[in-house]
């Protein structure tokens, strides 16, 4: 058995959004709609389904030779924005898109969650929280954060660093993505000690 993606083309209206939750590279825009364009880099693990807001998109099980089996799913269905909630929050797996993604949004550094007790009730309480590290994410995901700010309605964005000279990369990154997405955005910034406390 394997997983199979399936896009219903009369459902789907050309938005784009599933190909950049495609972290594959599997998806594409064929003739204004989305196609999976490369079935081998499919993992079928369907980061693209919560990503569609027509729910055009399916997993479906196939046996070799067989006709494909749908399963059935929830996750095309877009949940509703919820404060604070937001999944995944790992920046490589996070969609550029998200109806979470709107008033204030941090970008903590990986190293943040576990030097402090307090990240979602305290520091970044009320907002999405997007995990992210200059040193580790690949040059690809971090101009997501570009396209984060640049594609919803978000209103402040809060950096939440570590201390160490790496760290600092991060706040230059989003300010940067601030300063260029054509609108008034909000900033703040965070720095956190190694023992958790801010500086």
């Amino acid at each position: 058995m394997t997983d199979k993606v399936i896009i219903d083309r009369e459902r789907c209206d050309g938005c784009g959004l599933c190909v950049s939750a495609c972290h594959e590279g599997a998806m594409g825009m064929v003739d204004g709609k989305a196609a999976v364009v490369d079935p081998n880099l499919c993992d079928g693990l369907g980061s693209c389904l919560p990503a569609c807001p027509r729910g055009a998109i399916t997993i479906v099980k196939e046996k070799r030779g067989d006709t494909p089996i749908p399963v059935p799913t929830v996750s095309h269905v877009p949940l509703p924005p919820m404060p604070g909630v937001q999944w995944p929050i790992q920046l490589g797996l996070v969609p550029t898109a998200s109806p979470a993604f709107k008033g204030t949004v941090t970008f903590a550094a990986d190293c943040t969650g576990f030097v402090t007790d307090g990240l979602r009730s305290g520091l970044a309480e009320g907002g999405p929280i997007v995990i992210c590290c200059p040193k580790l994410d690949d040059s690809r995901g971090l101009g997501k954060i570009s396209d984060i700010i640049q594609m919803n309605p978000i209103g402040r964005v809060r950096v939440i660093r570590m201390e160490v000279p790496c760290c600092s990369a991060l706040t230059s990154l989003v300010k940067k993505a601030v300063e260029s997405c054509g609108r008034d955005v909000g900033f703040e910034e965070i720095v956190l000690r190694r023992d958790g406390s801010r500086v």
